[in-house]
């Protein structure tokens, strides 16, 4: 086009005024096939975004894979798995005999999955709250209070969105969501930020309710405290330096392992096999802990890396210092911890016949050492 401009005005000065005509009407005919063809192309680019945002991340090497918990591998165990009588109650029946959390006043106020924490249900709810926080303030983690409505960038930043739409509350008016984790909003702080690379690693907590719909999720296995729409977590979030990643994805499980082994539950660590991994994820553990009453793992931790998936979509970079180049941050995230199953597990694992016995690190917060 403008090679043809040129060869107008050339033309304009030598006194060729119908020669420049028919070229002003070549680029006038070129700019309306650049039109149509944009019109045809713009749908195509949005296609195939709609089809590349929706790819998974690509897994680690280590990572097996397969389908389904018989193809998770266990990575190590502890604890002690306790013995009770056989008159040993589930929690859902201990917390009905103690009055401590209400799912009947949750169902009237709410609907099901709701459930009301009373009396020393709700101190007890709130000492795990405080200890995990401090625990993860003492590790080098700062704590956050962010918001749990997001908006849709948010949500597409760390990949709930358009991935995970079904299970998320949507604020229709507004179009904000209810963050199903604090991952969410705190990871997103640092959408579209560069960081120096003295910066990192970037480690931060933040308690939140959090919120899911679990479409479709009914039976004995999401009874009770298994599997609620709303529910308390803390969770831990680094940034960090590609190089050093992994490092910081073993610092953080050996967290989540101290405060289970702390609160004097048994577990178990497994890696995920490619098929029960998220959507984002890299590489990622879980951790359960034996549920006595129930008999079966309870799953209360994912801890995983994204590597660089979510920081491209976030466009969140550092840079070295003297180098011109930015390069994508690594993120990770991990439960540190989910409460209800924590919960579950203290109630039933501790159960005896004079009452619910609290574990020690607890007492300094709840102020009582059982439940009775």
């Amino acid at each position: 086009m403008n090679r043809i401009s040129k060869e107008i005005g050339t033309l304009m000065k030598e006194g060729r005024k119908p020669e420049a005509d028919a070229a002003r009407e070549k680029t006038h005919s070129i700019k309306e096939e650049i039109k149509s063809l944009s019109d045809k192309l713009l749908p195509l680019e949005n296609e195939l975004r709609d089809e590349i945002i929706r790819l998974p991340n690509l897994p680690h090497e280590s990572v097996t894979q397969g389908f389904g918990t018989d193809n998770n591998v266990r990575v190590r165990e502890g604890g002690t798995i306790p013995k009770l009588s056989d008159s040993a109650l589930p929690h859902w029946d201990l917390i009905k005999k103690y009055d401590i959390i209400d799912f009947d006043l949750g169902i009237k106020l709410t609907g099901a999955g709701f459930p009301v924490y009373k009396g020393k249900g709700a101190k007890l709810e709130r000492a795990l709250i405080s200890f995990f926080l401090d625990e993860a303030v003492n590790a080098g983690y700062t704590e956050m209070i962010p918001p749990v409505l997001v908006n849709e960038d948010s949500g597409f930043g760390t990949g709930q969105l358009p991935d995970k739409e079904g299970q998320m509350y949507n604020v229709g008016l507004d179009n904000f969501y209810l963050i199903p984790t604090a991952e969410v909003p705190v990871t997103n702080i640092y959408r579209d930020v560069i960081l120096t690379g003295d910066q990192l690693p970037v480690k931060n907590v933040a308690y939140t309710p959090c919120f899911r719909r679990e479409a479709g999720s009914w039976g004995a296995h999401v009874r009770g405290l298994n599997r609620l729409h709303q529910f308390d977590k803390v969770e831990i979030v680094q940034i960090a330096h590609p190089d050093h990643s992994y490092k910081s994805l073993d610092e953080m499980v050996n967290h989540v392992e101290s405060l289970v082994t702390k609160l004097e539950l048994p577990y178990r660590i497994m890696r995920l096999c490619g098929g029960d991994m998220s959507f984002t994820s890299a590489l990622t553990y879980d951790f359960e802990v034996w549920s006595a009453a129930q008999k079966k793992w309870l799953e209360v931790s994912s801890v995983s890396n994204f590597g660089s998936f979510q920081a491209n979509r976030l466009k969140c970079r550092f840079k070295e210092k003297g180098d011109k180049q930015t390069r994508l941050v690594h993120t990770l995230n991990g439960s540190a911890l989910a409460l209800p199953r924590i919960v579950a597990a203290i109630l039933e694992n501790n159960q005896t016949e004079q009452g619910i016995i609290v574990p020690k690190v607890l007492r300094p917060y709840t102020g009582f050492d059982r439940i009775s």
